[in-house]
């Protein structure tokens, strides 16, 4: 059995439901897949002595775990105020309507059309509830329109799909652009090295006890996988289909649909630059 302690970002160990840090607690979606990893995570955050929460991704349509992460709050004591989106895919945004309803809460996001209110989010902003403090960090590349949330109190960073608990994202093109990815993942070493960051909060999987080591992993990762794509191209793998038979051989094939689009942002990438 590997030692957590020795893979990329030190992911925790245990059950992925329940209190992470002092403000943040995870309520885990039922949608389990090769996508989703153990499901959604829905992050319910609130300072320790205030009754306000702010929920970040209340996950699918799904009524049951939208209830569920509402009784959660209200079993400690907090009344979600306020609900905000990393990103628009439906895993994480689904719900967030008929959460709203259920809560009576805005819906904070980057893209228009997922708001609930006049209040969108945007790079700069410091969403504040009841004495918490998040700070919103633009983070596209996985889409256009991800976003992350560094948690100063608690040297914290939800990630959404940027950056997972286990194994690594996909470029979702051509929403998703790798140069904005590559920018994104420097970005976010900066919070680690300048802001003492951590601990990462995902959208899929455990949480890591080491931020800088998991940024580290994701951008020696794309590295790697941008010169395997470059090397397939000059042996005469052209499509994007073709590349990702060549370079995911040893992937499960039912992952290969989400590899092409990463494939078909890798080539852009490449074409770009004029390396291809």
């Amino acid at each position: 059995m590997t030692d957590a302690s020795a893979l990329p970002g030190q992911p925790r160990g245990g059950v992925l439901s329940g209190p992470a840090t002092a403000r943040a607690v995870n309520v885990l979606a039922p949608n389990p897949s090769a996508m989703t990893l153990d499901g959604t995570n829905t992050w319910i955050l609130s300072e320790p002595d205030s009754d306000l929460a702010v929920v970040v991704d209340p996950g699918p349509l799904d009524d049951g775990h939208l209830r569920h992460v509402i009784g959660t709050a209200e079993r400690a004591g907090k009344r979600v105020a306020l609900t905000l989106l990393t990103h628009g895919h439906p895993d994480h945004a689904g719900g967030a309507g008929r959460f709203a309803e259920l809560t009576g809460t805005k819906v904070r996001a980057l893209d228009p059309a997922l708001r609930l209110g006049d209040e969108g989010l945007a790079a700069g902003n410091v969403v504040t509830v009841g004495g918490l403090e998040l700070r919103v960090v633009p983070t596209p590349g996985h889409t256009a329109d991800s976003l992350c949330f560094h948690l100063p109190a608690d040297r914290a960073v939800l990630t959404g799909d940027t950056i997972l608990g286990r194994g690594t994202t996909v470029v979702a093109h051509p929403d998703g652009r790798l140069g904005d990815y590559l920018d994104t993942l420097r970005r976010l070493r900066s919070l680690t090295i300048d802001d003492g960051v951590h601990t990462v909060l995902p959208g899929h999987g455990p949480v890591l006890e080491d931020a800088q080591g998991a940024v580290e992993y994701y951008l020696a990762h794309r590295a790697h996988r941008l010169a395997q794509v470059e090397t397939a191209v000059e042996d005469g793998h052209r499509s994007p289909s073709e590349v990702v038979a060549h370079v995911y051989f040893d992937v499960d094939r039912s992952l290969w649909p989400a590899a092409e689009m990463s494939v078909r942002a890798q080539l852009e990438y490449l074409r770009e630059h004029g390396l291809i």
